[in-house]
């Protein structure tokens, strides 16, 4: 089975400056590779034969680091915005989508299993699939609770709380284009869209690897994880 993949890799990376000042996003190292070369190894070794990369911010030096895709052996093509469209409006420039196909962001270090969530949505002919991560968001203060006349009522210090995330990775049924103005258009616009139309959404909770190295946080966790569980992410 042919599996396609949309890599979006576009944006300006303003959560990681000064990091992204000279250098776009996805070619930010994670060892000795920059994190779109381990997204792009990984999906080459769960099947995936044809990549294209949304380009805008930068493209240049995107296109001149993996050309055609001919050194890791996957066919590498481009879809070049001239603005930013979001995260969704890219797809409207891509003429030759097939019928199902994966979308995910450029700077997501995970070891989920690209060829299992693309083939159970293929297998069910869905129209969206998300892949889901719990996780924790704790805040450093200490929580006052407190009632209309002001006397405190309860206390928590440094609490967190668990939430149900997004990891930037989708699998998509080309009929979704039919809701992609040609205008900006994100995630968030097709979401609320599926919903309004009552259209069934998908979520497949992962419990592995995620991280997000679009935040600083994140970024600075894979570069002192990696050297440790780079066997997970990509085959040498």
């Amino acid at each position: 089975m042919s599996k396609r993949a949309i890599i979006l890799a576009g944006g300006k990376g303003t959560r990681l400056r000064p990091y992204t000042v000279v250098f776009p996003k996805p070619l930010m190292p994670i060892g000795d590779y920059p994190i779109l070369e381990v997204v792009i190894r990984q999906l080459v070794r769960h099947g995936f034969n044809h990549i294209t990369l949304a380009v805008n911010h930068q493209a240049e030096l995107i296109r001149a680091f993996f050309g055609d895709g001919a050194k890791w052996q996957v066919q590498i093509d481009y879809s070049q915005e001239n603005e930013p469209l979001g995260t969704i409006g890219p797809l409207r420039l891509i003429p030759d989508l097939p019928q199902h196909f994966l979308i995910m962001n450029g700077d997501v270090l995970t070891d989920l299993d690209y060829a299992t969530f693309h083939d159970m949505h293929v297998a069910q002919d869905r129209l969206f699939s998300i892949s889901s991560y719990q996780r924790e968001h704790k805040i450093d203060y200490g929580v006052l609770h407190t009632n209309k006349a002001g006397t405190l009522t309860d206390f928590r210090e440094k609490p967190s709380t668990s939430y149900e995330v997004s990891m930037g990775i989708y699998m998509a049924n080309r009929d979704i284009l039919k809701y992609v103005p040609n205008t900006p258009y994100g995630f968030d616009n097709l979401m609320l869209d599926l919903l309004k139309d009552k259209r069934e959404i998908r979520v497949e909770q992962y419990s592995g690897y995620w991280l997000d190295i679009g935040r600083p946080d994140d970024y600075m966790q894979a570069i002192d994880e990696f050297e440790n569980v780079r066997n997970r992410f990509i085959d040498e």
